[in-house]
């Protein structure tokens, strides 16, 4: 004998609608509020540029890495990508996905990064990320 459950939200005029109406709309609001720090943090930032997350828990920033990283990034033997997250990773605690592991068109750099932190955890990860940033762009220009 097999049990089907369906997950059903209450329906208004339930007991528990207005709460869940509720509690749905903070989570809601709250995801919205996150991927448009991400996207307006990455859009600030030089070499960036990240579009509008839409219906996903992740942002997809692409960037133009310096002459000098890409340079470096081949005299280690990894992709320029691949370079740039396992610095952020070593320097920041901070990780992200390299593109190269979804097939980005040849030239081009982006990496894959979670909404999902709570605001102020996300903040503070986007003003590390923004410092190493800059710190590596000098680096390798």
């Amino acid at each position: 004998m097999s049990l089907m459950f369906q997950a059903k939200p209450p329906v208004k005029g339930e007991p528990s609608y207005d709460l869940w109406l509720k509690e749905k709309t903070a989570v809601l609001d709250s995801l919205n509020s996150r991927a448009k720090m991400i996207a307006d943090t990455f859009n600030s930032m030089k070499g960036f540029k990240c579009n509008p997350v839409q219906g996903a828990m992740y942002a997809f920033p692409s960037i133009t890495l310096p002459p000098g990283a890409v340079a470096a990034a081949q005299k280690a033997g990894q992709p320029p990508d691949v370079f740039y997250a396992f610095r952020l990773l070593e320097e920041t605690g901070i990780c992200v996905v390299p593109g190269s592991g979804f097939g980005q068109r040849p030239g081009t750099f982006h990496f894959r990064t979670t909404i999902l932190p709570q605001p102020a955890a996300l903040k503070e990860m986007l003003d590390i990320f923004q410092e190493f940033h800059r710190k590596f762009a000098d680096q390798y220009k």
